[in-house]
């Protein structure tokens, strides 16, 4: 059996044990973990005590350059942000997040109503903007679609991993005919620009079906697809 980072599982293909199309799984229970990144240790304890108090597992950080530090990555979860704090504001924060890779949800927070600064928050990827004073309802209603959004995204990536490394144990040969097929090309078509027979095409076409698991073209068409969409960062 494979399992596809707690997402995915399915049985072994016919001939390689390697799948990456499967029946959905339950998910690996990783507690997510609400970070708090903020210059005012009075906002951090309260948002730290009102958030434990609804279950959540928090980390709180005086600044952004101690969260870059410590903060652990590829870890479920999201980022309660300040937009304004000395050194590194929120939105440069964010900004280094994105340079590095790091695709944790941010909901940022302000006591001032900086219009542009949310616009430029939003389109950067943000999942809200609160103004203090907020209610925890606001609050707890941000962080759920921030947490439900990684969630999402960590799935969709763990998924497009899997792909990925089935690819990987086709050979050479059938990874050049499998990504013609997928696009789009017919087998006379391969055959003369790979310099190979028909029937040797067939071979090859056939045996990139069963690696891969798919039951048609339309299926290879979307693996490869969604390759394209994800390149590997």
């Amino acid at each position: 059996m494979l399992r596809i980072m707690g997402v995915f599982r399915c049985s072994t293909t016919r001939s390689t044990g390697v799948c990456w199309r499967a029946e959905m799984a339950l998910p690996i229970k990783t507690p997510p973990v609400v970070f708090v990144v903020d210059d005012d240790s009075r906002v951090l304890q309260s948002l730290s005590r009102l958030l434990r108090s609804a279950g959540h597992e928090v980390r709180t950080f005086a600044s952004p350059v101690d969260f870059l530090a410590d903060a652990p990555r590829d870890r479920h979860g999201c980022v309660i942000l300040d937009l304004r704090m000395p050194g590194m504001t929120g939105l440069e924060l964010q900004d280094a997040l994105r340079r590095r890779g790091d695709p944790l949800p941010i909901v940022f927070i302000t006591g001032h109503g900086d219009v542009p600064a949310s616009v430029q928050a939003m389109k950067a990827g943000a999942v809200d903007f609160l103004q203090k004073p907020f209610s925890a309802d606001d609050l707890f209603a941000a962080i759920a679609r921030a947490l439900e959004k990684d969630a999402a995204a960590r799935a969709a990536r763990a998924e497009v991993t899997e792909v990925r490394e089935a690819v990987a144990t086709l050979s050479p040969r059938e990874q050049e005919v499998a990504r013609r097929v997928a696009a789009g090309m017919l087998s006379k078509q391969i055959a003369a620009e790979l310099g190979l027979s028909e029937k040797t095409v067939a071979v090859h076409r056939s045996r990139v079906m069963e690696k891969l698991n798919v039951d048609s073209v339309a299926e290879l068409v979307r693996l490869f697809a969604r390759l394209e969409e994800s390149p590997p960062r």
